[in-house]
């Protein structure tokens, strides 16, 4: 089967000469393709749009450029509306972040109110040329509801130890929705892990809702491996996410635009919040989160220039409903680790050694430790729960997790009373003497 001849690809040039040939020469619509090698349908759209560009032969001086005369003829396509009346683009862009809302929908919203008004290409083009005037804050468009955003500010704020004059540097931790712009801000003593799940529990609350995922930068603490598609997450960190009911996105590595939203909100925290905080001098860490608190209530408060809206307003709009809802106890800290069951069926954790089952000797469990608990766990079941001691101590051991025979010498006293048969008072007396062959006689 002989190849298809593949046809040639025409240039401004072949427009000139079309032009030439057609009003010079009188030559017909075939005649031209003939010559020039190019499709009848080329040569016929040609004409017909230098026709309706106005254009005559010879081309006057300012149509000698190749490239006005390619915007001349292609550059606008379609008819000019007659309705002119432009769209409320701020409206259109707010509306865009609802769930499901399209460009195409609104659209068809906008023609149904002006019949003779902009087509769907123009519309498009009309919004796009809206979006590159605005900021890059707002034009990063993301649905409501969809993303929470979390970093730490470079900048520090000092807190003064009033009893002995130690300066430490409050952390500023900032959190913003990504429909919304809704900002939070608050401090703490460092970046470890404590505090930053903390400041996250803290922004969720301070929202009102959960979303569906959460963007954060690649802290050492909560993220042990930062791949964007499968990151590995600290045990803690994870288990905060499974609390909440939501997805942890860490970013790549110096890739500051994939959380280009929070980069925004430190930026702005930094210029409202913080520059404004330079001069006063704070004693603890509860009176510097006051301070932020009351500006972080004027900044969310206080109208965006491109949006003609305040942070607040546009949250409660638009982004508040599509949230989803926090557990009905907010996520309690713990740490996690991995111990290896000793001969004695025991584990150490946190320099106290707490017993488990004795069949798990030799096993590896998973240790939760809380502020009041510590729990360990074996195949994703709890085996052993323990409260956790305010000061460290030895061993802490339950007598159904012994053997058997262990369990028979554990408590030599109530064993010799069950043995003999003892009641209450009489096996407190023996007790407490220690001569029961002296104290009772056995048999009749």
């Amino acid at each position: 089967m002989p190849r298809r001849k593949q046809a040639r690809r025409t240039t401004v040039r072949d427009i000139r000469t079309i032009l030439r040939l057609t009003h010079e020469q009188g030559l017909s619509v075939r005649e031209i393709s003939e010559r020039l090698k190019i499709s009848k349908t080329t040569v016929s759209t040609y004409l017909l749009r230098t026709r309706e560009a106005g254009l005559t032969w010879p081309l006057a001086p300012e149509h000698d450029d190749d490239a006005a005369l390619k915007r001349l003829l292609f550059g606008r396509t379609g008819r000019p509306p007659r309705d002119r009346s432009e769209p409320d683009f701020a409206l259109i862009s707010r509306e865009l972040k609802r769930k499901g809302v399209t460009l195409a929908l609104l659209w068809q919203e906008y023609r149904a109110a002006h019949p003779d008004g902009y087509g769907y290409t123009w519309f498009c083009e009309r919004y796009a040329g809206f979006e590159r005037r605005v900021s890059a804050t707002f034009r990063n468009r993301h649905r409501a509801g969809a993303v929470m955003q979390a970093d730490y500010a470079g900048q520090t704020v000092p807190i003064v130890d009033p009893a002995t004059g130690v300066i430490d540097q409050g952390q500023i931790f900032v959190a913003v929705l990504g429909a919304s712009n809704f900002t939070f801000a608050r401090a703490s003593l460092s970046q470890k892990l404590p505090n930053w799940i903390e400041s996250q529990v803290r922004a969720l609350a301070f929202f009102g809702g959960v979303t569906e995922t959460i963007v954060c930068d690649n802290l050492k603490a909560g993220v042990v491996k930062p791949l964007w598609f499968e990151p590995t997450l600290n045990a803690t960190f994870s288990a905060m996410a499974e609390h909440y009911d939501t997805t942890i996105l860490p970013t790549r590595p110096r890739k500051p635009r994939d959380k280009g939203k929070v980069e925004g909100a430190v930026l702005i925290v930094e210029r409202w919040i913080l520059a404004r905080l330079r001069n006063r001098t704070f004693f603890s860490l509860a009176q510097l989160n006051a301070a932020i608190a009351e500006l972080l209530d004027e900044l969310n408060n206080r109208p965006m220039r491109h949006i003609g809206k305040s942070r607040r307003a546009l949250f409660e709009e638009i982004e508040q409903a599509a949230l989803g809802p926090l557990p009905a106890t907010p996520f309690e800290y713990a740490e996690w680790k991995t111990a290896k069951v000793h001969p004695d069926y025991h584990i150490e954790a946190d320099k106290t050694f707490c017993s488990v089952p004795h069949r798990l000797i030799g096993r590896h469990v998973n240790v939760r430790l809380t502020h009041r608990v510590v729990e360990i766990f074996h195949d994703h079941q709890r085996v052993a729960s323990h409260v956790r001691r305010s000061q460290r101590s030895g061993h802490v051991t339950v007598n159904a997790h012994m053997p058997k025979a262990h369990q028979r010498y554990a408590n030599p006293t109530l064993n010799q009373m069950q043995a003999l048969g003892l009641n209450g008072m009489d096996g407190r007396r023996m007790a407490r003497t220690g001569r029961s062959g002296q104290r009772h006689r056995i048999g009749p």
